[in-house]
């Protein structure tokens, strides 16, 4: 079982619910989640200022992954008056284009909202959501290579 372990993975641009990006319109978050959360986390020693104030929803399937060691761990934020407080976890990963191979890696992070104090928006056990810089030109269907970064995670090659 362990030759199916894999660092890195090809994975495709789906559509996710449109809240961290605020493109949902959602009145409670009107800029989108991840632009109220950035100051908390920010407070918390995570400076993400620089990332785009959205999620890539990266569908790695037919791999699954396992999550192992987050770079940073902040329980009990209470970002919102909306929600109740989230435990969020932040894994160190890279980045590459695709379509166009020759582009530099780029770091990046998993975001992950614990499940067990997320209370909406789940995701397909397959997708993954990604904190990263903007990507110019990319589009749902896209394809990035995703690689785990400092054994934060790791891949099942569901193929092998």
């Amino acid at each position: 079982m362990a030759s199916n372990l894999v660092k890195e993975v090809f994975a495709k641009v789906v559509p996710g619910f449109g809240i961290a990006s605020g493109k949902a319109r959602d009145d409670r978050f009107p800029h989108g989640s991840v632009a109220e959360q950035m100051p908390h986390f920010r407070t918390l020693g995570l400076n993400l200022d620089s990332l785009h104030y959205g999620t890539i929803n990266l569908d790695i399937h037919p791999c699954s992954y396992e999550l192992l060691h987050a770079e940073h761990y902040f329980p009990g934020v209470k970002w919102t008056e909306h929600l109740p407080p989230e435990n969020f976890s932040f894994f160190p990963c890279k980045l590459t284009p695709c379509e166009c191979p020759s582009a530099p890696s780029m770091d990046a992070y998993v975001y992950w909202p614990h499940p067990s104090t997320k209370p909406e928006f789940f995701q397909s056990p397959t997708v993954l959501e990604i904190i990263a810089p903007f990507i110019p030109l990319l589009d749902y269907g896209s394809t990035l290579k995703l690689k785990a970064s400092n054994n934060s995670m790791r891949f099942l090659n569901a193929s092998r």
